[in-house]
């Protein structure tokens, strides 16, 4: 949609993901992104860390299972989403502040400190129902069009000529 926000954050889960489902059976999960800035201070030549930004993070079907599934408190993620309009509300100690929300578009792990393995899910589901999809899915192991059609496409098997005959 026009006009929305988007924003990137890198930081730390600070709980463990938080699945629910809605009365309608679809998945959201919560997670709080903590991302601390660190400068270097020149007068003393040490790194110093800046105040802690929070952000409440919520994805939804697939993805917040995928999320639950895979992430773990301390984990270092990078988010990218939808930024909503920041809600207001008062401490316990009855100090105003702000949150900020993001709707998540892709979250994965941060690779600069960790390493990370990688396991594609089976797709569900879907307009033509689950085989259907998978036939069409571009990442399945399976063939999208029978042996014999590509045995006649010259662009598929490009090291193979179809003919000698010139083609002009």
């Amino acid at each position: 949609m026009a006009g929305e926000v988007n924003i990137t954050v890198v930081g730390n889960l600070a709980d463990d993901p938080e699945l629910r489902y809605t009365q309608g059976g679809i998945a959201v999960c919560s997670v709080r992104v903590g991302s601390t800035p660190r400068v270097m201070n020149r007068t003393t030549n040490a790194w110093e860390d800046g105040e802690t930004v929070w952000v409440r993070c919520t994805a939804w079907r697939e993805l917040a299972e995928n999320v639950a599934q895979s992430l773990t408190k301390g984990s270092r993620v990078v988010v990218s989403g939808r930024l909503k309009a920041p809600s207001a509300y008062q401490s316990a100690q009855g100090e105003s502040r702000a949150s900020l929300e993001v709707d998540i578009e892709e979250i994965g792990p941060s690779l600069r400190y960790a390493t990370a393995a990688v396991t594609r899910r089976a797709r569900e589901g879907g307009p033509a129902g689950g085989a259907a999809q998978v036939q069409s899915d571009p990442w399945a192991n399976t063939p999208a069009a029978p042996a014999a059609a590509k045995a006649d496409d010259g662009w598929a098997n490009p090291g193979a000529p179809a003919s000698d005959d010139t083609p002009f």
